[in-house]
């Protein structure tokens, strides 16, 4: 008790402590006293208790003895010396982006963090973000590090001098304290950190009385999964589920969990209970370790005190200099191991969270001072052998092993050198390769990867990386001891190279195919891993003469003790044309053969630079290095590739087809193929041209068929030969003509890169990153390819979709080499396709010349001698000899193909030489010998000219000419004249032949032909333009826009004697064009028309609910018949909150037809894999047969209803049936239902007759007299169409409120109407946003889905109860009518009046029904049925946006037109009525207001009654020019309203008067003008996607700095972006799941039912994808709108370019949502990739 209360005085305590002889045994007695009382208690205290007891009594007076006063203060002193660290240091976390600077940095492992990168100058280079891994740290300040700019604003200190500076900032007793402090501390957290399960406590810390409390912990393994761990804890310690999984949580995140307290006895039996658990499901059990209650709570302190110890370092560089100096110093008693390093060889035994804490504390200390990190690389480096063997044992990712750390030292230059120069470093990490491969060793000393284990193999090959950090900056100054140190490790990297000369051979095999395929990827997985430094060896090397011929010499005398696949037999002679080859015979089709040479092609690449730098000429004795011999195992593994390629090897399988691609591959061909053909033609400078052309023909094992001594009718053997010629005179073409080599000729770099992206873009136009993967990488991952393509291609932009495309330019294309060494087989045929359709299109003819290739190099200038040497003037013959003589079998197309190249080359070559310098020099002789055996017809020449005539060689006839013509060019070189005019190479064409000649007078023809057909097409549109401007009348009367029948014009009585008519309703409205429409059902291809009593034909349809045009987002009204919305569907809301959209793919089906393909449907799509991920069955969802759309219902056609309009009778009418008495009659007749009376809270009471008079005048009407204003018949349909009606009015019903299918239901026809409503006003939103005109400009299945919805929910009512629906017109009616409100009819500020307009004009028809007949009402009632509805409504909806206003804009004083006046006197009234008052609004700013208020409405009323009526509408309505003024009186004159809306109050005075007070009097407008309820402005807010920033960094940077609000750990987060409102949400987390329906649902799919009823579009920003999702269950993942400068997304980040937001892309992805076309997307994406195993949408 006496020590707790001492805790309290930090103070005090750490005088005591100073004060005393052994403050280390008194700091150490302190902790075993408290550190028991805080962690690891019986009782589980909270850890905000535990941290505070940790900060008041362990850490408090930690800090108060370091500082030797109170630590604020102590501080405040040091703040005052302001000697922070200009290295920013920040540890990267996993998934944290990161970005390096591809012009600035030293290397691509240089990286900034977020912050540093915002404020550098890097900003502007060409930078590449990436995401981290984690275990990383921002190099900001290093200047190692960075060419320019190495520190961002905020850690630059003005001027950089060194990293930090050495002297100690610190005043001595303060530095005497920190490392006396530290010492104990890091001892005491080592000790604790490095413990082992059978420790005891050391006496210091042992406690006085020892009880019996232990743990049962538990540590983390990759070997078993977490149901593994669930299911043993569950089973093991008597746990239910739930504590099992935060069980297993924390152990994979933190490493370890203690799960059991108790006694020893009953731990120990937990332990084995887990172990024998978890042996059953995996071979290895679980590792649980048995440790004392005391030993845990030093354990936990020692972790807090990692945390602090970094907390401590940041206040200043004195305390890390401090720290630095105790962790390192050697220690007496252990081996003189210091801390430091006994904590990185305990590591791989560590758990997870203590290895994180140490690697922090390195980061942080070690890594940010220049001396210190010097040191701590020695120590890493001297037990690397050590560290890497843990790491292979150990099964944690590198990214939390400290093998990690060798990318921050390695990498660095002065720090490398020294390794080099000190360690040895290059040696160490050799020698350590080959330990851990010793294993793979085979008896001959040559690796054999039979049955490796992948993991460990892929463990080992990460020590590459380090091999490769430490070469990448080679030194500019060589010293002696760097020269020793260096080759030292070069001869051991050759010992590893000696390993893989000649490994895994293969034997060609004869009669069955091989029974077991043999392992070749660890083969080439490490020759990848070896590319890079390869070259960085070679590069190493050029940069010292001396370097260079020293290790061409090592290089050599290890390829001299290879013994592999030596030879069996003698040398003996070898007889062709004179010349005589002495040499040892082997067949590669018989003996064993190697792909793996790394020596052999070393040396090559060597011997290059030995030439290229001159140094060659210091070469001792020369003589010595067989050529021969060098070249043998190079031109055997050539062989090897050109028999798999002519299918001689097809019985070894795919491994070795496998290993020949690689060994081609841009990945590899690097130090392989390309390597192997510099050897051969290092040997054909070297050796005579015959020899070198006899050395190969014998190898490829065509030596006796070129010699004429083997002959054979076996077509397989005849067919081989030909392709190993064709492969053969490949690689001869190959040897002479690639030169862009440097040392070979004289090229750089840049040039060989031009090359082959000219090469690759003369296959087809490619997007940028194409090129990037067709290119080579250097060991920066930098292909050079941003330097010379503005050189060789132009760059077209992408559309909305697709990707920008580079295309070659047209003056670069004639270096276009048809044998190209780099292409594959494929890519061969497509390029030689490609150019010769581009050489046709241009006019030319179609020979693939050679091009002219640079000139060799001295070293390399004979090897043009093999063009015109004895044995390739054989060879060329014999080849020509087979094409002349025509025998099939023998010959074929593209051996001659390459026998005209090689002849091309030659006197290219010829002509090139005799061009530079004077006849009698040139010893280059070809045209000469080409011509030797004219006599005998066997020249080359006169065979030429045979074949020119084989129709079989019709394809080569341009080549063949085209050489002619060079032979000519020659000869008159050689001759000094000039070529005759017919025969100038490029200029004029070969004279024709008489097959030309037909050529072109077919041609001549067809143009002919083709000027007749264009003269004949003129005349007869203008003999059709003028029968139209004749006949005008028949073409008015055709509709707008077409549906997809042909409609047929009637001339009945719509051919109307007087004007036409564009007024939908009322007295004036015009006629319904009576068109026929004749469909075709897309399933049985028949021809209908659509008629009222024909079987129904049906149009696909999607209903689903939106929040496109939503005010309030985030809030979706509920649909409970008791709940705050029990209003809702009668009464819509004007947020519109939810609305449910019906849209349509516009194809069409017979009902029947339907019906049968969607039986089908659902019983294949039951039985297919994941269907139900695509298409909900149980919610009767299908795919469009046509257009696969997903549909969820059919919406019957029923046609327009063709009516006879009799003007005159509703002249007569109109004189009667005023407004007032229209009024009235509906009040009787609304009064005389029973199905509305007999509710009681109707408003019947005497009291309001008063008002009723006053609005409907004297003379009551009774309640028929609504009858004698004209009824009909109702429609008659047939029973298919009927049933089609429920079908899709149940739909419409069970989607739009959620709820189980009741066709009876009394909302199933409100649901109709209010679908129709929300679906015309988001396809005017539509247009509204597209700037399109309101008619004439839909697509064609948007109109055709409209029409077909309108009459959809007009013909509803006819299956439903007339009761209900005269129940729901009176209550409608109600709104407008207060006299007939009831208790809970909402005031005119709280429904939409669209809806209301719809759901009045839909349900009226239902008055007039009778008891014992049905009616509906005649045309002309009809017409003023809907013009006193549209004029009631209109006038509601202008004092709803007067109320709802409350800024008015300023409109410049003009004159007060009749207009503002009215308008003035409105609003006066209006304010009266209200008592709100708004000063200054001038009569032109209220009509400002109205008219822009109610544009919406009235351009919905618009389509909505076209849809209805059918009458058109006027030409302005269908265009975009005409004025905004213009535009609101041609919608009003469509709508029979005045121009001047305000006239209606004028017109409609006494009937208005009393309505407006009534109106405006309801307590809940009062309540929202005072402010005390939200109100609805209009026009209504346009949604639209959110805005983005232009550069996508500025997204991550919101990203990183993104805090879960329900998490408080650092683990990787998925921050993602919902777009229609810009939340920032926690994505695939478990800490933000929340529950819906009862499920478990991720952050997304529970915000996506809020805010989007369930549709969701996500921006997940590190991943760079938009997620769209439409149900729990239902997702894909879409292009992010954001583009890289080369018009690619980059989806992951993959190649890490910046990218920027495109305007195009992101405007369709708002198309997407405001047409609803989310759900069909995903339909569509999900259709075609077809997975195995889904993806849980749900849990993002």
């Amino acid at each position: 008790m006496a020590a707790s209360e001492k805790s309290l005085d930090g103070l005090e305590l750490s005088k005591e402590w100073q004060e005393a002889a052994d403050s280390r045994a008194e700091l150490l007695r302190y902790l075993k006293e408290q550190v028991p009382q805080i962690f690891c208690l019986k009782k589980e205290s909270s850890p905000q208790e535990e941290e505070e007891l940790m900060q008041r009594r362990l850490l408090h007076p930690l800090e108060c003895f370091l500082f030797g006063e109170d630590p604020q203060e102590g501080l405040e002193k040091l703040n005052q010396g302001g000697n922070s660290s200009q290295l920013c240091g920040r540890v990267f976390k996993e998934g944290e982006t990161v970005y390096s600077c591809r012009d600035c940095a030293i290397d691509p492992t240089c990286v900034l963090c977020m912050d540093c990168f915002q404020d550098s100058v890097h900003k502007s280079h060409r930078y590449k973000m990436h995401t981290s891994s984690g275990g990383g740290f921002c190099d900001c300040g290093d200047i190692e590090a960075w060419k320019i700019g190495p520190c961002c604003s905020k850690h630059d200190p003005g001027a950089v001098t060194a990293m930090v500076t050495d002297e100690c900032v610190l005043e001595p007793d303060l530095y005497e304290r920190a490392e006396k402090l530290f010492r104990v501390l890091l001892q005491y957290v080592t000790d604790f950190l490095v413990w082992e399960e059978n420790l005891e406590l050391p006496d210091e810390l042992q406690p006085r009385t020892k009880e019996n409390a232990h743990y049962c912990v538990l540590y983390n393994d990759e070997h078993h999964s977490y149901d593994h761990v669930i299911y043993t804890l569950q089973r093991s310690v008597n746990c239910d589920q739930a504590e099992a999984q935060t069980h297993t949580a924390l152990i994979d995140k933190e490493g370890r969990r203690a799960v059991k307290r108790g006694i020893l006895r009953s731990c120990q039996q937990a332990r084995d209970l887990i172990r024998s658990n978890s042996e059953h499901i995996s071979l290895q059990p679980l590792r649980v370790e048995i440790l004392h209650a005391a030993v845990m709570a030093h354990q936990t302190f020692a972790l807090r005190l990692g945390s602090w110890f970094q907390k401590i370092i940041g206040y200043s560089v004195g305390f890390r200099q401090a720290f630095c100096q105790v962790a390192l110093e050697p220690n007496s008693d252990r081996d003189q191991t210091c801390l430091i390093s006994r904590l990185m060889l305990h590591d791989a035994r560590m758990y997870k969270g203590a290895r994180k804490i140490v690697h922090e504390l390195i980061f942080c200390s070690m890594l940010m001072e220049t001396e210190f990190k010097r040191l701590f690389a020695i120590e890493f480096t001297k037990h690397y052998k050590q560290l890497q063997k843990d790491f292979i044992n150990d099964d944690h990712e590198r990214s939390i092993s400290i093998t990690a750390l060798s990318v921050q030292i390695f990498t660095v230059p002065t720090l490398a050198r020294q390794l080099i120069e000190e360690g040895n470093v290059i040696k160490v990490i050799v020698d350590t390769v080959m330990e851990l491969l010793c294993e793979h060793l085979h008896d001959n000393n040559r690796f054999f990867f039979l049955g490796y284990n992948s993991d460990k193999f892929s463990r080992i090959q990460v020590i590459f990386h380090d091999l490769r950090y430490i070469l990448i900056s080679k030194p500019s100054m060589w010293t002696e001891e760097l020269r020793g140190q260096f080759l030292a490790g070069f001869k051991v990297f050759l010992g590893l190279l000696k390993c893989m000369q000649g490994m895994e051979e293969v034997k060609r095999q004869l009669g069955q195919h091989i029974a077991v395929e043999p392992e070749w990827e660890a083969g080439f997985t490490l020759q990848i891993q070896l590319r890079h430094i390869l070259a960085m060896f070679q590069d190493w090397c050029t940069s010292d003469a001396e370097i260079l011929l020293l290790a061409f010499k090592e290089c050599h005398s290890f390829l001299m003790q290879c013994n592999n696949q030596p030879f069996h037999r003698e040398a003996t002679d070898y007889y062709m044309c004179k010349h005589i080859l002495h040499v040892r015979p082997y067949k590669v089709s018989q003996e064993p053969v190697s792909i793996h040479l790394p020596i052999s092609r070393l040396l090559a690449g060597l011997y290059v630079l030995l030439c290229g730098t001159g140094t060659v000429e210091h070469l001792d004795n020369p003589e010595c290095y067989d050529f021969t011999q060098l070249a043998e195992l190079p031109l055997r593994c050539v062989v090897l590739a050109a028999q798999v390629s002519a299918e001689m090897w097809r019985r070894n399988g795919l491994s070795l087809v496998s290993q020949v691609y690689y060994y081609q591959d841009v990945k590899c061909r690097d130090e392989m193929y390309d390597k192997d053909i510099l050897m051969l033609q290092i040997a054909a400078s070297k050796m005579d041209p015959n020899h070198f052309l006899m050395l190969i023909l014998l190898r490829f094992e065509l030596f006796e068929y070129f010699n004429g001594n083997c002959s054979s009718k076996d077509q397989d053997e005849l067919v081989q030969w030909n392709r190993l010629t064709e492969e053969m005179l490949y690689l001869l073409i190959i040897i002479v003509g690639e030169r862009y080599i440097p040392g070979v000729s004289q090229v750089s770099k840049e040039d060989i890169t031009m090359r082959e992206v000219i090469h690759l873009l003369c296959i087809e136009p490619m997007a940028h990153s194409s090129l990037v993967k067709g290119l080579p990488e250097n060991e920066s991952h930098e292909t050079g390819l941003e330097t010379v393509i503005t050189k060789v291609a132009t760059f077209k932009k992408p559309g909305v979709s697709g990707h920008g495309l580079y295309e070659v330019k047209k003056e670069l294309q004639k270096e276009f080499n048809p044998f190209f060494y780099h292409y594959s087989r494929s890519q061969h045929s497509k390029a030689e396709e490609s150019q010769k359709k581009r050489r046709a299109q241009e006019g030319n003819d179609k020979a693939l010349r050679p091009p002219v290739p640079p000139p060799f190099c001295p070293a390399f200038s004979s090897i043009v001698r093999l063009l015109c040497c004895d044995i390739i003037i054989h060879m060329l013959r014999h080849v020509l000899q087979r094409a002349a003589e025509d025998r099939p079998s023998y010959w074929t197309e593209a051996m001659i193909q390459r026998a005209l190249h090689l002849i091309g080359q030659a006197l290219l070559e010829e002509k090139t030489q005799l061009e530079d310098s004077t006849v009698e020099e040139v010893t280059f002789d070809f045209s000469l010998k080409a011509l030797v055996g004219s006599e005998q017809g066997k020249s080359v020449f006169l065979l030429l000219s045979n074949i020119k005539a084989l129709p079989s060689l019709e394809a080569q006839k341009d080549m063949i000419i085209w050489i002619l013509q060079m032979f000519e060019i020659v000869k008159c070189l050689r001759e000094k004249s000039s070529p005759t005019v017919s025969m100038s190479m490029e200029t004029s064409r070969p004279e024709e032949s008489a097959q030309d000649k037909e050529k072109a007078e077919r041609k001549r023809k067809a143009e002919a032909a083709k000027l007749h057909r264009q003269k004949i097409m003129a005349q007869m549109s203008a003999m059709q333009k003028n029968f139209i401007e004749s006949n005008k009348m028949l073409y008015d009367n055709m509709p707008e826009s077409g549906t997809q029948g042909e409609p047929v014009t009637s001339t009945e009585s719509c051919a109307m004697e007087q004007r036409e008519l564009y007024v939908a309703i009322g007295p004036q409205r015009g006629c319904t064009p009576t068109e026929r429409e004749v469909l075709t059902c897309i399933l049985c291809q028949e021809e209908q028309e659509v008629a009222a009593q024909a079987p129904a034909m049906v149009l696909t349809a999607c209903v689903q609910r939106s929040t496109v045009l939503t005010q309030c987002r985030g809030k979706i009204p509920t649909n409970r018949a008791d709940g705050p919305g029990a209003l809702y569907p009668l009464f819509i809301p004007p947020e519109l909150a939810v609305g449910t959209h019906t849209g349509s793919c516009g194809h069409v089906m017979h009902a029947t037809c339907w019906q049968e393909y969607f039986e089908a449907v659902q019983n294949t799509t039951r039985n297919r894999l994941h269907a139900e991920l695509i298409i909900d069955l149980e919610n009767g969802e299908y795919l469009c047969p046509l257009c696969k759309s997903l549909c969820n219902t059919v919406v019957p056609l029923i046609p327009l209803e063709p009516l006879t309009f009799n003007y005159e009778n509703a002249e007569i009418i109109g004189q009667h049936l005023t407004l007032p008495r229209w009024i009235q009659i509906l009040s009787a007749r609304i009064k005389g239902l029973k199905s509305v009376t007999q509710d009681n809270d109707c408003n019947t009471e005497g009291s309001s007759s008063t008002v009723t008079t006053g609005l409907c005048g004297e003379g009551q009407p009774d309640f028929r007299s609504i009858l004698s204003y004209g009824v009909q018949e109702p429609r008659k349909f047939s029973d298919s169409i009927a049933e089609m009606l429920v079908v899709c009015a149940t739909t419409v019903h069970r989607v739009g409120l959620k709820t189980a299918p009741n066709e009876s239901c009394p909302r199933v026809p409100l649901m109709a109407w209010n679908t129709c409503a929300f679906t015309i006003q988001a396809i005017e939103n539509i247009l509204q946003e597209e700037g399109k005109p309101l008619f004439g400009s839909l697509q064609n299945r948007q109109l055709a889905g409209l029409k077909a919805i309108v009459q959809f929910s007009a013909s509803q009512r006819l299956k439903s109860s007339q009761a209900i629906i005269q129940r729901h017109f009176a209550d409608m009616l109600g709104v407008l009518l207060p006299i007939m409100s009831r208790k809970n009819t909402p005031s005119l500020l709280e429904v939409d009046f669209f809806h209301h307009l719809v759901g009045l004009v839909l349900s009226i028809p239902s008055l007039y029904q009778e008891e014992a007949v049905n009616l509906q009402p005649s045309a002309v009632s009809s017409a003023y049925n809907h013009l006193h509805i549209l004029h009631l409504v209109t006038m509601a909806h202008i004092l709803q946006v007067l109320l709802s206003s409350t800024d008015f804009p300023a409109v410049g004083g003009g004159e007060e037109t009749e207009e503002a006046r009215a308008a003035a006197e409105l609003y006066t009234t209006v304010s009266q009525h209200t008592g709100r008052l708004i000063p200054d609004v001038s009569g032109c700013s209220v009509v400002e207001r109205v008219k822009t208020g109610i544009e919406p409405f009235l351009r919905c009323a618009a389509l909505f009654f076209n849809c209805l009526t059918g009458v058109h509408p006027p030409e302005e309505l269908c265009t975009t020019s005409v004025t905004s003024q213009g535009q609101i009186e041609a919608l009003c004159s469509y709508l029979a309203l005045p121009s001047n809306v305000f006239q209606l109050f004028q017109e409609h005075r006494d009937t208005v008067t009393l309505l407006l007070q009534r109106w405006c009097g309801s307590a809940a407008v009062t309540k929202a003008l005072k402010g005390k309820t939200q109100t609805v402005r209009y026009p209504r807010r346009r949604n639209r996607l959110i805005d983005l920033p232009e550069d996508y960094s500025a997204l991550l940077n919101q990203a990183s700095h993104f805090q879960c609000p329900k998490s408080t750990d650092d683990e990787r987060k998925h921050p993602t972006l919902c777009l229609f409102c810009g939340a920032m949400l926690c994505s695939q987390s478990s800490c933000c799941l929340s529950q819906l329906d009862g499920e478990d649902v991720g952050a997304c799919t529970a915000h996506a039912a809020t805010c989007g009823a369930g549709v969701g579009m996500f921006l997940r920003i590190r991943e760079c994808e938009i997620v769209l999702m439409a149900s729990k269950t239902r997702g894909s993942t879409y292009p992010a709108p954001y583009l890289d400068d080369y018009g690619e997304t980059d989806p992951h980040l993959g190649r890490g370019n910046p990218l920027h937001l495109c305007p195009e892309r992101y405007r369709k992805l708002n198309q997407l949502w405001q047409q609803h076309c989310i759900l069909e997307e995903i339909a569509r994406s999900l259709e075609v990739v077809n997975v195995m195993f889904a993806f849980e949408w749900q849990m993002l």
